[in-house]
């Protein structure tokens, strides 16, 4: 009997500890959960060590290493890239279960989403990016820190992770006086945007945006001469106000520091 009551009271512990470790987790997600749970897929590569065919891309980034990615980034198959909204989420990535090709005690990288890999449907093999598959195509750089490039492809585990950022979230005004369009960047914490509003020094109140492509959100009001404020919310429900951090001088494609970060 003695032996039976030091059974469940060990396996209590062991029960609120593990529910004590996942809140924690789902906490330093935000308010509301990222899965960080590992799961998996495949991953392969694209254009060569240099990373120049990982600029600009289906999220509508631009030079990557002036925004701060460098090459630590990956294309998404449909599955993963939601339409878009995955822009700028990160991954960790780990090598599984081939010995032929990963490397001993690679460890795992972590990438930002910054791509699309497109489905094709004009071969009967091969199409890894096709739905419902879940699939990385990463820069050379990144792949060959796991295995070697001959591989090709390799089977792989991932999750969900925060991305860390150095500085503030970025904010490049393009469009013209009739149609304001801002590209987000550098944005840490759940990394993937679900939400802006900005709002004018003469407009008086939050306007909505939307979203019209990957990270570039756009509003049809006339903001020229004003200083412009942002509310921006990631997946994960947090939100931060950006004050008055675009001066009412600003020009057309100039880039702004909001200073905080997520």
């Amino acid at each position: 009997m003695a032996t039976l009551k030091l059974f469940f009271s060990l396996l209590m512990v062991t029960v609120h500890l593990t529910s004590s470790m996942a809140a924690n987790r789902h906490m330093l997600m935000g308010n509301q959960m990222i899965d960080s749970n590992w799961y998996d897929a495949h991953a392969t590569f694209y254009g060569d060590m240099s990373g120049g065919d990982t600029m600009q891309g289906a999220c509508g980034y631009g030079d990557l290493f002036k925004q701060g990615y460098g090459l630590q980034t990956t294309a998404l198959s449909t599955a993963l890239f939601n339409n878009g909204l995955t822009c700028g989420a990160c991954f960790e990535i780990k090598c599984f279960n081939d010995p032929q090709w990963c490397y001993p005690k690679a460890g795992s990288i972590i990438v930002t989403a910054t791509n699309f890999c497109p489905p094709n449907y004009s071969k009967s093999e091969g199409n890894w990016c096709n739905p419902p598959l879940k699939h990385f195509d990463l820069s050379k750089p990144m792949f060959t820190k796991l295995a070697y490039y001959k591989a090709g492809i390799i089977p792989v585990k991932y999750r969900r992770v925060l991305c860390y950022k150095k500085g503030g979230v970025q904010f490049q005004i393009k469009g013209n006086p009739y149609w304001t369009l801002v590209l987000l960047y550098n944005v840490g914490g759940a990394g993937d945007v679900k939400d802006v509003k900005i709002k004018g020094s003469s407009t008086g109140s939050w306007l909505q945006m939307s979203r019209n492509w990957g990270v570039n959100w756009q509003t049809g009001a006339n903001l020229v001469g004003q200083s412009l404020s942002f509310q921006v919310t990631t997946s994960d429900g947090k939100m931060i106000k950006f004050d008055n951090v675009v001066p009412a001088n600003w020009q057309f494609n100039q880039v702004f520091d909001g200073k905080t970060n997520f």
